[in-house]
C-alpha cells in the first residue's frame, strides 16, 4: 500500500506498530541493538504518521510508548546510553499521558495502549491503585485472558488487599485445575506463591507452606533454563513461615538455601539478617 501512496496513514500505522513490536521482543530477548534498529526505523514512520493525522488517537499508543521507554531504558540500562545519542529525547510523563488518552480514546488501539500502561504503572511507577482499576477493567472486558486476570490479582496483593486477592488468585487455580486454555503450570505458580503470602499475612501458615511447597515444585521444572524470582521468593517466605512457628532450625535451612539462590529483590539481604535474628511479624 505504501508503494502506491507513501501517505497512507493506515498503512504507516501498521508498518510502524509492527517494527514498533519487534522491537519490543528483541528488547525482551535483551538484544539491545536489534531493538534499537528496530526503534529506529519505527520512529519516523509513527512520527509522519502523527504529522499527517494529528487527531488519531491510536498513534498516540506508539508515540506513548516511545516517549516513555526513551526517557527511563538509559536509567535502568546504562550501557545503552550510547545507543540512544541517535534518538530523540524522551519524555516520561508525556508519554505516559499520551499512552492515557490512547487507552481512553484510541479506535484500534486501546486495549494494548491500556495494557502496556498497565505494565508501566505496575512494573516501575508502581502506582497501585491506578493500575489496579486498569486491570479489573481489562479483566471485566476479557474474563477469560489469564494474564488480565493475573494482574488484577497481582494489583490487589500489592495494595494489601489480601482477601480480593485471595478470591482472584483462588479462581485462577481453579481454572488451572479445570485445564482452562492459558491457565497452565506459570499461572499456576504465580498463584500458589500469591496465596502463600496472603495465607501467610493472615496466619494460615498450613494452608500457606502448601501453596508455597508448590510453588517452589513447580520451580524446579519452570526454571531449569533461567532463574527468576518465585523459587527464591517462595522459599525465603518458608524460611519466614518456620520462624513464625518457632521452628528455627528449619528456617535456618531455608535461609541458607536462599543463599544458595540467585538473588532476587534483596532476597539475601533479608536472609542473612533474618540467620541473625529470627522473623518476627511486625
Amino acid at each position: 500500500r505504501l508503494e502506491r501512496d507513501e501517505r497512507d496513514v493506515a498503512a504507516l500505522f501498521f508498518k510502524g506498530g509492527a517494527l514498533g513490536f519487534q522491537g519490543r521482543l528483541h528488547g525482551n530477548r535483551e538484544d539491545w541493538i536489534k531493538a534499537a534498529n528496530s526503534g529506529r526505523s519505527a520512529l519516523p514512520i509513527v512520527q509522519e504518521t502523527y504529522r499527517l493525522a494529528p487527531e488519531n488517537e491510536d498513534v498516540l499508543f506508539g508515540i506513548g510508548i516511545y516517549n516513555y521507554y526513551a526517557a527511563i531504558i538509559p536509567e535502568m540500562y546504562p550501557f545503552v546510553k550510547p545507543l540512544m545519542l541517535f534518538f530523540p529525547e524522551g519524555d516520561k510523563a508525556r508519554g505516559l499521558e499520551q499512552l492515557r488518552r490512547a487507552s481512553r480514546q484510541a479506535k484500534y488501539a486501546n486495549t494494548e495502549a491500556s495494557y502496556f500502561l498497565l505494565q508501566i504503572l505496575y512494573n516501575f511507577e508502581k502506582q497501585y491503585p491506578e493500575a489496579g482499576l486498569i486491570a479489573s477493567d481489562l479483566h471485566s472486558k476479557y474474563p477469560d485472558n489469564p494474564l488480565f486476570h493475573r494482574y488484577a490479582g497481582r494489583t490487589a496483593a500489592a495494595l494489601g488487599q489480601w482477601k480480593a486477592a485471595a478470591e482472584t488468585f483462588g479462581e485462577i487455580l481453579r481454572r488451572v485445575r479445570a485445564g482452562k486454555l492459558g491457565y497452565g503450570a506459570i499461572v499456576e505458580r504465580e498463584s500458589r506463591y500469591y496465596l502463600g503470602i496472603g495465607g501467610m499475612q493472615n496466619g494460615a501458615f498450613d494452608s500457606a507452606l502448601t501453596h508455597l511447597y508448590r510453588c517452589d515444585e513447580l520451580s524446579r521444572t519452570l526454571d531449569a533454563e533461567k532463574s527468576t524470582g518465585f523459587m527464591t521468593l517462595a522459599n525465603l517466605k518458608i524460611g519466614m513461615i518456620y520462624d513464625l512457628q518457632g521452628k528455627r532450625d528449619l528456617a535456618l535451612k531455608q535461609y541458607d538455601k536462599v543463599l544458595g539462590m540467585k538473588d532476587h529483590q534483596s532476597a539475601h539481604d533479608q536472609a542473612r539478617q533474618f540467620r541473625k535474628t529470627p522473623y518476627t511479624k511486625s
